[in-house]
This record gives structure tokens, sequence and C-alpha cells, in this order.
């Protein structure tokens, strides 16, 4: 049996000291941790398989952390990290106190830019190359991989378009594997397909085009080859272009055929591949699939729907609607700005556009809601998916920002709903014409309701614009609750021993507030609580506040949701008790008052 080299490999420094010829030993043994470890542990599978060859060769040929590598978005990052110090510790990757699941510059120097959403990396090394000519370090290496769905994203083009006109000392390695999260989309896709497979001349190369030295493809698995390029690359001035053609989940057979399963599988037999089956008999539906089931069941009614997503229709569910209805639902690709401007542009003809993006990426496209839709008063309906807190992921993914930056736009409606059946309801009654834009803002996860769907599934209820309910009477104290987190205080609630004093009201809607209720309750109650999966400074709490001061209240008021810094990674659960919005912390707070 052959000595496992791996293991006497700490940082890239040890590595460089391994003869080549044993390359692709460590290959396959850093391939094995890596499905070993997310076999047990969870997280990002398919992306760091496919490039484990590329990332030993990237660390064997350049002087890393000297010269600076960055990974795009990072999903494919795993096999970098435990070959740059984190081998002992990779257990805790993603969990409360662990490793991050993406690069990050404060946790390691080999982390030369911190990563989570799409298409950065290009302009980011850049910046740092030619921060480094005018400091004089000339022969620095700046090399960027990026995947072939990120690369169609608008922020990489410009990036690429600047790069052509400086001598900045940049690679950009287009790690080609047809496959973002879910296929790769679009005219660059086919494009690129072209190239790999010999039907584009060279002399029609637009990378080329762009005065940049382009060299490609290759197998990106072919790791003497691979490193024989990076060399030849090594001693080219100014901007070059790699294409390097992988198979994301390669060496597990079933993430190499099943790509989008495998991209972030849940536990699994490491040995087989299978993925340990989780029964879903008797269990809430996951809120993504309320907004697919619906919107596909609305569409089929209302030819004038339309649906669009920006790279994530698995994600967000609109896959429903494009296997059904594909001529009147859009997969844009990795680019925000667009699908919210393509939305606009429909909604001036009449369409009703259901525009879905995670939170997260919505703050992608923040000018083009304001500028292409909410000055213009365009009534696109944007469903956020993983608003809040979404776990793992950590603070690049977390969607606590999109009632703060929402709340401040004219025109907008913003909408957080309670349950299942609120969130169909919502959808309903925004594709009759609102009149305005509306943000319906949903949490990652599956709801409350296990029977959702054989009892509520299309029985649409019209929900009143601007409206709060009463969920339960009080005497005292007021507990104002803003979506899904509500049901964390009915908890606590139910385990209080004299809660007859705390009122429970569902402020569904953060604006329009239910101004005619707010008065009703700061009439009648000594204290109010607001709550929020969102952060503190500017958000729902920040509302009341305001409502309270334009009205001269001097009523106690204490906001509850996400405090003024960046939650790290970990569960809901953990995340969620450590922000004090878990039942537990509330039902604390809730008797001390």
């Amino acid at each position: 049996m052959s000595e496992n080299l791996l293991s006497s490999i700490n940082y890239p420094g040890d590595l460089r000291q391994i003869d080549e010829a044993q390359l692709p030993q460590i290959a396959q043994e850093l391939r094995d941790f890596i499905i070993e470890m997310v076999a047990v542990k969870e997280g990002h599978l398919g992306a760091s398989l496919g490039v484990v060859e590329l990332t030993i060769a990237l660390h064997y040929v350049f002087n890393t952390p000297d010269d600076l590598l960055i990974w795009d978005v990072g999903h494919q990052a795993y096999g970098h990290k435990i070959l740059t110090g984190r081998k002992e510790i990779f257990d805790t990757n993603r969990q409360l106190g662990g490793i991050s699941g993406f690069p990050k510059r404060s946790e390691s120097i080999y982390d030369a830019f911190g990563v989570g959403h799409s298409s950065t990396s290009i302009s980011a090394a850049l910046g740092m190359a030619i921060a480094s000519n005018l400091k004089g370090a000339f022969d620095r290496q700046h090399i960027a991989v990026i995947g072939d769905a990120s690369i169609a994203a608008g922020m990489a083009f410009e990036g690429l378009n600047h790069a052509g006109v400086t001598h900045a000392n940049l690679l950009v390695i287009l790690n080609d594997n047809a496959i973002g999260i879910d296929p790769s989309v679009g005219a660059l896709k086919n494009y690129l397909t072209a190239v790999k497979t010999g039907k584009n001349p060279r002399q029609n190369n637009m990378i080329k085009s762009l005065s940049i030295d382009y060299s490609g493809p290759i197998d990106g698995h072919d790791i003497f080859a691979v490193i024989k390029e990076l060399k030849r690359l090594q001693n080219i001035k100014g901007p070059k272009f790699l294409h390097v053609i992988t198979t994301k989940g390669k060496g597990l057979k079933q993430a190499e055929e099943d790509q989008v399963k495998y991209h972030a599988p849940g536990k699994f037999d490491a040995k087989s591949g299978e993925v340990y089956l989780k029964s879903e008999e008797n269990l809430p539906p996951k809120y993504q699939d309320v907004f697919g089931l619906t919107v596909l069941d609305l569409a089929r009614k209302n030819e004038k729907i339309i649906g669009i997503t920006p790279a994530m229709p698995s994600g967000s569910s609109l896959r429903f609607m494009m296997d059904a209805l594909p001529e009147r639902a859009f997969d844009v690709g990795i680019a925000e700005q667009h699908a919210v401007t393509l939305s606009a542009g429909m909604a001036t003809q009449g369409m009703i556009v259901f525009c879905n993006i995670y939170s997260t990426f919505l703050q992608r496209a923040y000018d083009q809601v304001i500028h292409d839709v909410a000055i213009q008063n365009l009534p696109v309906i944007f469903c956020l998916d993983r608003a809040g807190l979404v776990g793992e992921d950590g603070a690049t993914h977390h969607g606590v920002f999109d009632l703060t930056y929402l709340r401040c736009i004219p025109n907008m409606i913003i909408y957080s709903p309670l349950n299942e059946v609120a969130l169909q309801n919502i959808l309903y009654t925004a594709q009759l014409g609102l009149g305005y834009p509306i943000a319906i803002r949903y949490p990652r996860g599956r709801g409350v309701i296990s029977d959702w769907q054989s009892q509520h599934f299309g029985k649409y209820e019209k929900i009143e614009i601007g409206s709060a309910e009463c969920l339960k009477k009080g005497t005292e104290i007021a507990v104002l609750s803003n979506g899904p987190i509500g049901k964390n205080v009915t908890l606590a609630l139910a385990n209080l021993n004299n809660p007859i004093t705390i009122g429970h009201y569902d402020f569904a809607f953060v604006k329009p507030l239910d101004e005619a209720e707010l008065h009703s309750i700061f009439n009648t109650f000594k204290t109010i609580i607001t709550l929020e999966d969102g952060v503190i400074s500017g958000g729902f709490g920040s509302a009341i506040l305001e409502f309270a001061s334009r009205n001269n209240y001097s009523v106690n008021i204490k906001t509850l949701g996400i405090p003024d810094n960046f939650i790290e990674h970990g569960t809901v659960a953990e995340l969620q008790r450590y922000c004090s919005i878990d039942a537990k912390s509330l039902e604390i707070i809730f008797s001390t008052k």
C-alpha cells in the first residue's frame, strides 16, 4: 500500500517539495478527503471535486500566498483550504465557530479576497495587479479562477474590458464545466461550447479581440498539461486568459451524472455516493416550493404572468413553471441587474412579472430596483427567497438587509408572509394588480403547515394591502412581529406561565404600515416589542420608532432583530439564538418585562 502523501502536506510549500510525478496520487487523495468529509459534514461537493487537479497545479506552480489567488464565488475552494493550513480543522467547515465555506481574508493569508457572490474575481485580481505595478512588484502573479456561469455576468465583462487596455500581470482561468448551480444558459454558453468542440475558428476568439492573451482549451483533469501551461503563462507579461475544461463532480460517479443534486447534496455514503434519503412525510412544504407551485397555478390561469430568475431555477422552484410553460419562464443566468430591468421592460407592456431573486443577490441590482422599477412605478413582483438568516452559508448569503434597503424606496410595497397560506395569498393578490412594485420576502427552509398542499393550495383569498392582524390579545405588552419569525413569538408565549398580559400582532406589511392598528396599539399598551428577521438598523422596528416619533407617542419600545454586525455561519437555530430572537430567548425577554 502506497504512502499517503496528503497527510504530509499542510501548506503549499510542502506541496512544492513533492515530485511532479506523484501529483496524480495527491489529487486522488485530496478528492477522497473532500468526499469523505462532505459526506459526513455536508457542504458544497461537486464544484470542489471538479477543480482538484487545477487547485494542486496552481499552488504547485505559483508562489502563493505572495502570488495572489482568487476563487470566484468560492464553492470550489475546499481543496484550496485543505492545502493551505486548514486540513486538520476542515471538519468544522460551515459550522458555528468553524471555518467558512468560502474564502475569507480574515481566515487565512492564502485567501486573497473574500468571496461568496459571483463574478467579482476578475475585477478584484485586476485591482491587485494594477496596485502591484504601482508598487514596482512587476513579477507578482494575480490569478482569478472563474466559472463559465459566473463569467457571463456583466461585472466579469467589465473587468475583462478594463484588463485588455492595461499591462497588469493578470491571469484569468476559465473553469468551464457548463454548469454553475444549475446548467449554464445563454449565448456565451453556446459560444464556449463551440470553442470546446472546435466549431469556432480561432480567429473569431472574443477574448483575443479584447487584447488579452488566450490559450486553451485544455483538459483540466490532466494535471501535467495544466502545470505545463501554467508555467508557460507564468513568464508572459500582461493580461492572460486560460480556458480549462473540467467536469463538475469529477471522481464521484453520482456527482458527475447529477451535477445539480450533488452541488450540495447533504449527507451521503462516501463509498457508494448515494444520498441518505430524509423522509418528507407529514413535513411542511419548503417556502420555495410554495412559491413555485403557486406561481405555476396562477400562470396557467393568467396568460400575462411571466417568471424570471437569475440562475436559480431549482433553488427558487421556478423550475416548475419553466418545465410546464417554458415560453413564459426565463433563467437569465447570473445577471441580477438584467433580470430586474428585463422585468421592468415586460411590465411596461402589461405583463405580470414575478422576478424571483434571493434576498442577498437583489443587493446586486439595487440601482435597477430604484431607477428602472420604482421611479417609473412599474408593478414588478419581487419574490425574495432566502430572506433572513440562511445558516451555514454565512455572512455573504444572509438575506438580512432587504427590509432596510427597500423600505426607503418610494412606491415600494414590502410584505413578509407569516406562513405558507399568507405567501400563496399575497402572490395571488399581487397578480390581480397593485399599481405599485412589491417585494415579497420569505425564508429558506420549511414552513409550518404540514397539510398546506392538500388543504390550502389553490384556495386563494385577497389580502388587504397594508393590513396587520392581531394573533393574540393582551393588556400591557404588545409584540409586533414581521413574517415567519412570528412563530417564535407564538412558541415563547405558549411556554410562559402568565402570557395573558402580552398581545401579539402580525405586521406582515412593513410598507405601508397599518397605522390605524398602530394607533390602537400605542393607546393600549405600556410596552411595545418589535421582532424581525433582518437588521434592526433601518428595518421594521425602525419604522415603528419613526411612527411613534411622528405621532408623539412616549411608549417604551424595544426592537429585536439582527444586531449591527455581520453574522457568521452556523445553523439557523444557532444564529437565531446568537441574535436572541429564538423562542427561548424571547421567552426570557417577555418574562422580564
